[in-house]
């Protein structure tokens, strides 16, 4: 796995037992209250030979909590989803991408607010539009419209400002870095920056500062974009509620943006940012995407450097672009992606996004039960994108995806990992400063995470093992796959092989509420998927409109 080892084996053992007081003697009654937790049953003359064992690891356990640990030390063994077939690509530089040049710019601030990366890249690459004013007009949205939607926690004003004026002087100066110089960007609060809070949405880190930069920020100032600022991650990456309050959904205040990317999906949805970075390890990228009907790319496990963000499963986290569109998805990607000394799990990457691939010779699945099975509101959205695609003479195959595995154990690897990250969250009771509480919380998950065997994680990542080449044998036949984005456990089985996903907004349910579905592809073929959204969304402009609910 990404990096578990000992420690982590360790953390979901330590409190396997329940034991009123750390300085009592384990008792025989203790032992069989644990392990009635996981159905085993042990004879009187077996529990009398583990009790010195289990003295003997307790107090290991309370050696070891007295050696301080950093955010940035991994397990030491590294998570390898990929099978023996894959074939790594060699690395390389971003691709030189087109600017368009008879971009007219517009009158109204909202409409420059909501263009196109390639757009705005090509008024500023042109003169007719500084980076300082395109700063400006989105720090005055931030201003005017945040406070109802909640989706920044920190602005970084100053650095943003600081970084526009810069980026003028090199336009003036001849010096263009490509396509997102001068582009402003939120990133989500897991990311680390220098001089600013990383608060992790959560209470107990509000006022957090780490001395560190994250390496995709790094990659982004690199190619001159223009930080404004850390928008909202869930509590330590789950769901929308942070110690702030909950981040709205732009289309209606009603809804929070859902979880955990929530502030990346609700400011990129209502023109706050050009783009923004978000994280997911099961979901956290797709549902914000969804529920505010922009584009959200996940990429796969390890094409994008984690080094520099929160964990919250060292096997399962990724980082990827949520935007307005495909096309823009696959820049901030190009941009963001490849191996990173500072990542142990990072990959080499290579891809030519913005050279024209034939769509129609794309070999391209749909997980039919799925869409026959789906009752939710959107069904009627994901059957008729199914037609949109044959409209535009895409031949699509009918395919299945696993069935036969333990799915509901697979949730103890991200709970696993997490509580080991946050060993001293629990020990030391910051869980209780919170705001959520409920049995869905975070806080409970962690709490949770100290009753999982080490034995259970690994028996739960050796199934995890034969789905990861399972899924590989159905989707090396194809070249996209499409599948409703909440359909049956695609999402779960696709973030635990670490295969990409692509959410593409393709319509609105009866209630007002932008709907999506999703496009999976082959590792580190992010291409291709990219490619039939872009067309895809050229030829179906989903959702139609914008949200306006946030300025209301």
């Amino acid at each position: 796995m990404k990096k578990y080892g000992w420690l982590l084996l360790l953390a979901g053992f330590a409190l396997g037992f329940v034991v009123a007081n750390s300085g009592d003697k384990i008792k025989r009654s203790d032992v069989r209250a644990a392990l009635n937790l996981f159905h085993l049953d042990f004879e009187k003359a077996e529990i009398d030979t583990m009790l010195s064992y289990l003295e003997r690891n307790r107090k290991g356990y309370d050696e070891m909590r007295a050696f301080s640990l950093g955010n940035d030390v991994e397990p030491a063994l590294v998570f390898d989803p990929f099978p023996n077939d894959v074939q790594f690509p060699l690395q390389n530089e971003p691709s030189n991408w087109a600017i368009p040049e008879d971009v007219i710019l517009p009158e109204d601030d909202e409409e420059i607010a909501f263009m196109s990366i390639p757009e705005l890249a090509s008024l500023l690459k042109s003169g007719k539009l500084s980076s300082k004013r395109l700063t400006t007009i989105y720090l005055d949205r931030i201003k005017q419209y945040d406070s109802k939607l909640q989706s920044f926690i920190t602005v970084t004003e100053e650095l943003a400002l600081k970084q526009a004026e810069k980026a003028d002087v090199e336009f003036r100066d001849g010096n263009y870095k490509g396509i997102l110089h001068g582009i402003p960007y939120g990133i989500k609060d897991l990311a680390a920056v220098p001089e600013y809070p990383t608060t992790w949405g959560a209470a107990p880190y509000q006022n957090q500062v780490i001395d560190e930069k994250a390496s995709v920020v790094i990659k982004l100032e690199e190619a001159g974009a223009v930080l404004l600022g850390k928008v909202v991650s869930g509590s330590l990456a789950r769901g929308d509620v942070w110690f702030g309050g909950k981040t709205k959904n732009p289309w209606d205040l009603n809804q929070g943006a859902t979880g955990s990317s929530a502030g990346a999906g609700a400011a990129t949805a209502a023109g706050l940012v050009a783009f923004s970075i978000g994280t997911e390890t099961l979901g956290s990228i797709v549902s914000p995407s969804t529920r505010t009907g922009i584009t959200g790319l996940r990429p796969t496990y390890g094409a994008v450097s984690k080094a520099g963000f929160m964990v919250l499963s060292w096997s399962m986290d990724k980082v990827g672009p949520i935007c307005r569109s495909a096309e823009d998805c696959a820049i901030v990607y190009d941009y963001i992606r490849g191996e990173d000394p500072k990542d142990r799990s990072s990959k080499p990457t290579s891809t030519e996004l913005n050279q024209f691939i034939d769509i129609h010779g794309l070999k391209i699945g749909y997980v039919e039960d799925q869409f026959n099975a789906d009752t939710a509101r959107n069904n009627v959205n994901n059957k008729l994108t199914l037609e949109e695609l044959r409209s535009m003479g895409l031949n699509l195959e009918a395919v299945q995806l696993p069935k036969d595995y333990p799915f509901d154990v697979f949730d103890i690897i991200l709970r696993a990992e997490s509580g080991a990250f946050f060993d001293e969250l629990i020990t030391k009771e910051g869980h209780r400063e919170m705001v959520e509480q409920h049995k869905g919380s975070r806080a409970n998950s962690l709490r949770q995470s100290r009753l999982i065997p080490a034995v259970e994680y690994l028996q739960a990542n050796r199934h995890r093992r034969r789905l990861i080449e399972e899924v590989h044998q159905i989707f090396k036949d194809y070249d996209v796959i499409i599948s409703p984005t909440f359909g049956g456990e695609q999402m779960l089985i696709t973030n635990l092989t670490g295969h990409p996903a692509l959410s593409v907004p393709n319509g609105i349910d009866n209630e007002g509420h932008p709907t999506s579905i999703t496009f999976l592809g082959n590792y580190f073929e992010e291409a291709k998927m990219l490619q039939l959204a872009k067309a895809y969304q050229q030829t179906f402009a989903h959702p139609k409109g914008r949200p306006s609910a946030y300025k209301q």
